[in-house]
């Protein structure tokens, strides 16, 4: 019996991936959605910011969506870690760590963004429980709250005054040189930011819960909360591997229907969008998953004339 050749692979299982794989099953589309199952957000206990699931586990989130998804019977999952991609627009031959082989018309890379090892003692600890990166997600809870945040060139001058919606009371350390012009010091003077350059020694924690930052220099900073700019890296090395423009940021490069340089694959999601947020992943998965629907459909149509 020959093997059935999938419409679509998709290499992630994370929101936009998931929401990708349920618009996809809606349009009768034969889809396999290989995972491993572990996310970047599974540090995470709640997720915010989506309508009707504010407040919600990754967890829950990802059960849910699998129980909403296994309606459309054209979509399986698969646990495994895809490995190698071959072949061309059409016909792909995926390769995963267990050793199973897929066919596929098109690829959808929706991978996400994974954190480099965090370098600041202590802050594995805290990480998803009292120190955050996005305070769109997070920023409500600490409201008011004297917060910490870890950052440094110009990008303060971003994040200060976004995160005086949520608080007044923060400090700034850079854990080293601060990279700013004496304009911006003045500037964050001005509006009375304390800043420091000094290395962070460690952070100091109860239960995952943030009491104080210590520096080098002896300088201790109690505080409630953390937000900090994570180093990350791209998902998977995939998309760079068969050939995909990556940004000096790590993103793969898509055009505005999540097409990337290389004809039949896709991306979507964190891995491609500097917009990392729950809601916003799935969005571009539902959306880029119409443009893969379309193709598929107008390259159909195009064969029965």
């Amino acid at each position: 019996m020959e093997k059935q050749i999938l419409d679509v692979a998709i290499i992630g299982g994370g929101p936009a991936g998931l929401n990708a794989a349920l618009v996809l099953g809606r349009a009768r589309k034969n889809v396999t959605v290989i995972d491993e199952g572990r996310p970047r957000n599974a540090v995470t206990r709640e997720s915010h910011g989506f309508l009707t699931r504010d407040g919600i586990s990754p967890s829950e989130l990802r059960r849910i969506a699998k129980k909403e998804i296994s309606t459309y019977p054209s979509v399986s999952f698969v646990a495994d870690i895809a490995t190698s991609i071959e072949g061309t627009d059409g016909q792909f031959q995926i390769t995963t760590k267990q050793g199973k082989t897929f066919t596929s018309k098109k690829i959808l890379f929706a991978v996400g963004m994974k954190d480099r090892p965090l370098d600041i003692p202590g802050l594995a600890e805290v990480y998803g429980k009292s120190a955050f990166v996005c305070p769109y997600c997070d920023g409500w809870e600490l409201r008011d709250e004297p917060l910490v945040i870890i950052i440094k060139g110009s990008e303060v001058m971003h994040f200060a005054p976004l995160i005086s919606g949520w608080t007044n009371h923060f400090t700034i350390c850079t854990n080293g040189p601060d990279e700013l012009t004496d304009a911006q010091r003045e500037e964050l003077q001005r509006h009375q930011v304390p800043l420091f350059d000094s290395a962070i020694r460690y952070i100091d924690s109860n239960d995952g819960l943030v009491r104080q930052v210590v520096l080098e220099d002896g300088t201790t900073i109690p505080c409630r909360g953390i937000f900090f700019k994570p180093d990350l890296i791209t998902g998977s090395d995939l998309p760079q591997t068969i050939g995909c423009d990556i940004t000096d940021a790590g993103m793969v490069v898509t055009d505005d229907f999540g097409k990337t340089t290389i004809p039949g694959v896709y991306s979507a999601g964190d891995a491609a969008s500097r917009m990392h947020q729950l809601i916003a992943a799935a969005s571009m998965g539902a959306f880029t998953a119409a443009a893969i629907n379309n193709e598929l459909n107008m390259e159909a149509w195009s064969r029965n004339e």
